[in-house]
């Protein structure tokens, strides 16, 4: 019996933890799946997406610089994708349809909450960047119930941006944009998706915004403490984490999505911190 084909998809992609994801996901569900990973060419991902489907494959996850297209290229969206703006889960559908979803926002608020244990209701969220990361995980953050969300960006423009764009799901959230100079109190839980930390940079903010019980979270993953994470620490954070949880929990939503079983995730993260 063939192994159902599944794949992630980006440029580059060499780097991808995707692959032993979901072939530990596989191997403790027992669900027959190869998973691959696909290098699509920067001017052809359609190409590379009409491809896979045409030569049996059943399902897709899209990583940078494809979500924006993943999400265009789509016949239907989830309500995940649509506000998102991006996609990083492709499928069809029983009518043979592109469907579009994004479970990135699901497995940052899924880490944070089970795996960390961090109560996001009625608390004061700082969101650094204005991204598509940023903008990938609003409508789940929002809809976990927290008394407020700033988003920071060095452009504000961009930042106001996403508050007009979520503005309707923020009813009872206190919701603001700025410049990442301008917070200067301590935040509840402090969550930066810019990509700074992976070039060693640090995005200007005062270090004020962190408090005894702050809770920081780097939604880049290293096997060393982040830059950001590292920071975060000298200025006295509460406790950090960085974003590998996130990164294996968004993989189980979309096996999830795909196969109508979701596996349990604990022992796959253990086993990708011990590689």
């Amino acid at each position: 019996m063939n192994n159902d084909l599944y794949a992630v998809v980006g440029n580059p992609i060499s780097h991808s933890k995707s692959p032993r994801i979901h072939s530990l996901f596989a191997r403790q569900t027992g669900e027959l799946v190869e998973y691959t990973a696909i290098q699509a060419p920067l001017d052809d991902f359609a190409g590379t997406v009409r491809n896979f489907f045409a030569r049996g494959g059943q399902g897709l996850n899209v990583t940078v610089p494809f979500k924006e297209q993943a999400w265009s290229l789509a016949e239907r969206r989830t309500p995940e994708a649509e506000k998102a703006g991006a996609a990083n889960t492709l499928y069809r559908d029983g009518e043979g349809l592109l469907i579009a979803d994004n479970t990135d926002g699901k497995g940052l608020v899924t880490d944070l909450t089970r795996n960390h244990n961090v109560n996001l209701l009625g608390k004061r969220l700082l969101l650094l960047g204005a991204g598509g990361a940023v903008r990938g995980v609003l409508g789940p953050l929002m809809a976990s119930g927290p008394a407020a969300i700033t988003v920071a960006n060095r452009t504000v423009s961009k930042a106001q941006v996403l508050v007009e764009l979520f503005r309707d799901e923020a009813a009872g959230v206190a919701f603001e944009a700025c410049g990442f100079a301008v917070p200067a109190e301590p935040f509840d839980v402090i969550i930066n998706g810019t990509s700074a930390s992976l070039q060693g940079d640090l995005p200007p903010l005062s270090p004020n915004v962190i408090g005894a019980d702050t809770v920081v979270y780097d939604m880049m993953y290293s096997l060393t403490t982040t830059t950001f994470n590292q920071w975060a620490l000298d200025q006295g954070a509460h406790r950090v984490y960085d974003g590998l949880g996130m990164l294996v929990e968004q993989a189980a939503e979309a096996f999830r999505i795909w196969r109508g079983i979701r596996p349990q995730t604990s022992a796959v993260m253990d086993e990708l911190r011990n590689d």
